[in-house]
């Protein structure tokens, strides 16, 4: 490296990397923050900064790379340095007693001893470390697959702040870790960050996840590193090996080793020698279950000593030296008292079943949720049942079966869904092969809160400092009772809320004024019409040119609309037919909103067609080809189907070039393409 101003930003940014890598650490890993998240977010936007400006000292392991890239098409499969098998289960002490007689028969009645671990409830990963300028690095993180290979996850991994980038030299050293090494270990979703999915989920109108080691599995294999960085899940390892063999004599030694170089080890573990030692380990992990804030479904008990697991070898599927204690199920059995209907933050209508008392998992549960009328008629369920009632991985108490036997007689009432919201009156709309009921109506009271923030975010109004804690007053209140009553606000009536001073107040009512500004699209978007994302709203901005003209539309006239099916349709027709929507449409048309646009007349080159782009392309890229496709009237597509019109293969095609061959569909290159856009439609190649 040549001296001058590189030098500088070289030292500069290498102590920034230690300073971060060292507060994340005890952020992520020892839950012990020493500084406030301003003084964290300024050190990396300073280390940011210097990156951009020396652009090849930016390394992988840099803790500004966790994400980066663009999303991959796939992920390429890799073999394991040994097979990730599973464990034999057993339920029940006498199982336990069997298992460990077995053990020390087999050992010859040597000296052994046990590892006592949780057996968390996530998706098994594989990372592979290898040795780099500071130290070894993470090259390479696997799932478990079919135990023998595995996917390649490793730009997921990578956003995973307790699975460290890099371990500094010396720590690695002190903990007798090699420069090249691998760790196994378990990736969860903390209890919060599910809730906080499920939330998301819903107000995006898809269903929730099942429990949180779904959700994990799910967000590991997500195609876009951005998405997993937000879900914050946790890395939790459990063995080192090197070359595929144990790193070290004992388990024990490996863990205390792991955990010295910076891994979040689980600190809920134990070593012991007796029956009933282990046992109590069990039992004290069962009684711990309810307040760990993620999800477990038992205990893992291994032999300590490596050379013992050696002599115990594998059965054709699982280790002789480890087994999994599973945990009953939480439930119980109880009486359906009542069932009502409660309005979620996105207008979804959630059948709940009131329940005598009953103590599941050391909690006691008087409430479970039905899901949908679907559901409720699945379960045959009527007022008055009895039911078994389980907690599970799903955090969620929910109702599985009816109880039918002569000491618990069926109820005699059914339940039926109303046909209007509870919480305002309007309908209660259920799309057609939807199982969920929704009250469409953007000022229900249920949904108000969340239509509000949704209306003020940055990427619909942008109405700055429209936050959750003002919107909770502004309703507390009474002061906004719809959206559109954002506009009346006052600056006597801002000036009285908490920690609302003048300048505050005038700074937010310009920011309400300046939205009124906002494009057609953005005010469409705003709305929170169900299925009516951003791309959604500015191609019907495009298409109507004015609020009125839309609302106007049928469905045929809004299926015409490019990538609008009959689903979206519906739901826009639904929309604007609920009264109070045309009340909270026409109050905003009184505020002074934008309801017009410029209509735009797009080609009909590629009217009908849709394209799905793999690998790189040389003269343009995808966003390019992705602009020019629907400036042309067509349509591009994420996946291969049977409706793909043609697959654009650029360099390094991957899963869906193979698919399209399968489906027949035909496969032009990036030339091609260039063609099919300059040329009329009638010079379009046959498929």
């Amino acid at each position: 490296m040549p001296g001058g101003a590189d030098d500088g930003a070289q030292s500069r940014i290498l102590e920034l990397r230690q300073t971060i890598r060292h507060h994340d650490h005890l952020y992520f890993v020892e839950d012990s923050p020493e500084i406030p998240d301003a003084e964290y977010d300024a050190l990396m936007r300073e280390l940011r900064s210097l990156e951009s400006s020396h652009p090849r000292l930016i390394v992988p392991d840099s803790p500004t790379q966790r994400v980066g890239g663009k999303p991959k098409e796939g992920f390429p499969k890799a073999p394991h340095s040994r097979p990730m098998l599973s464990l034999d289960n057993i339920n029940a002490p006498e199982e336990l007693e069997e298992w460990e007689k077995k053990v020390r028969a087999a050992v010859a009645n040597a000296p052994v001893s046990f590892v006592c671990e949780l057996k968390l409830d996530g998706i098994s990963l594989a990372l592979h470390y290898a040795d780099g300028p500071e130290g070894p690095r993470l090259e390479r993180a696997l799932t478990r697959g079919d135990g023998i290979i595995g996917e390649d996850v490793t730009a997921n991994v990578r956003t995973i702040r307790s699975a460290p980038l890099v371990i500094p030299r010396e720590r690695a050293r002190s903990a007798g870790l090699p420069p090249a090494f691998e760790v196994r270990g378990e990736a969860v979703m903390p209890t919060q960050a599910f809730l906080k999915l499920n939330q998301e989920r819903e107000a995006q109108g898809q269903a929730p996840a099942a429990n949180p080691r779904n959700a994990a599995a799910g967000t590991i294999r997500t195609l876009e590193p951005n998405i997993v960085a937000r879900r914050r899940l946790d890395f939790y390892p459990y063995f080192a090996l090197q070359d595929g063999e144990n790193l070290f004599a004992e388990q024990w030694e490996a863990l205390e080793a792991l955990q010295a170089a910076g891994f979040r080890v689980n600190p809920r573990r134990a070593l012991v020698r007796t029956r009933e030692e282990l046992l109590a380990f069990v039992s004290e992990a069962e009684r711990e279950r309810q307040s760990l804030g993620y999800e477990i479904d038992g205990v893992v008990l291994k032999v300590n000593e490596s050379a013992l697991q050696k002599r115990l070898g594998f059965t054709g599927r699982a280790p002789r030296w480890a087994i999994a204690y599973k945990f009953t199920a939480r439930s119980g059995v109880t009486r359906i008292e009542e069932i009502t209907v409660q309005v979620g933050r996105t207008g979804k209508l959630t059948p709940v079943a009131g329940l005598s008392p009953v103590v599941i998992g050391g909690i006691t549960v008087s409430r479970a949720t039905l899901h949908n009328a679907d559901e409720i008629e699945r379960l045959g369920l009527r007022i008055g049942d009895f039911v078994h009632v389980e907690r599970g991985g799903d955090v969620i108490p929910k109702v599985v079966s009816v109880v039918e036997d002569k000491d618990h007689p069926r109820g005699d009432r059914q339940f039926h869904f109303p046909g209007r919201c509870p919480a305002c009156g309007s309908a209660a709309v259920r799309a057609e092969g939807e199982a969920d009921f929704r009250c469409v109506n953007a000022d229900c009271p249920a949904r108000l809160k969340e239509s509000l923030l949704h209306f003020a975010s940055r990427n619909v109004m942008n109405i700055d400092g429209l936050g959750e804690a003002l919107v909770t007053q502004l309703l507390a209140r009474g002061l906004v009772r719809g959206v559109a009553g954002l506009y009346s606000l006052t600056l006597e009536q801002l000036e009285d809320l908490e920690r609302m001073g003048e300048k505050s107040a005038r700074t937010l009512l310009q920011q309400i004024e300046n939205s009124k500004k906002a494009p057609l699209n953005r005010v469409l978007f705003g709305l929170g019409i169900r299925f009516v994302g951003e791309r959604t709203a500015q191609l019907l901005a495009d298409a109507f040119g004015s609020m009125e003209s839309l609302m106007r539309a049928d469905s045929e006239a809004l299926q015409r609309v490019q990538e609008v099916g009959p689903r979206i349709a519906q739901a826009i027709v639904e929309f604007f037919a609920e009264s109070r929507n045309r009340e909270l449409v026409e109050g905003l048309r009184l505020a002074g909103l934008t309801f017009t646009a410029q209509k735009r007349r797009s080609s009909s080159q590629l009217d009908g067609f849709t394209f799905v782009l793999t690998g790189t392309m040389a003269g343009m890229s995808r966003e390019e080809a992705t602009a020019k496709i629907e400036a042309a009237g067509g349509r591009v597509s994420a996946a291969v189907s049977k409706k793909t019109s043609y697959v654009v293969a650029g360099e390094a095609a991957g899963s869906k070039l193979e698919k399209a061959r399968v489906l027949g569909i035909p496969v032009i290159e990036e030339g091609d393409l260039a063609a099919m856009l300059a040329e009329p439609r009638d010079g379009l190649p046959q498929g």
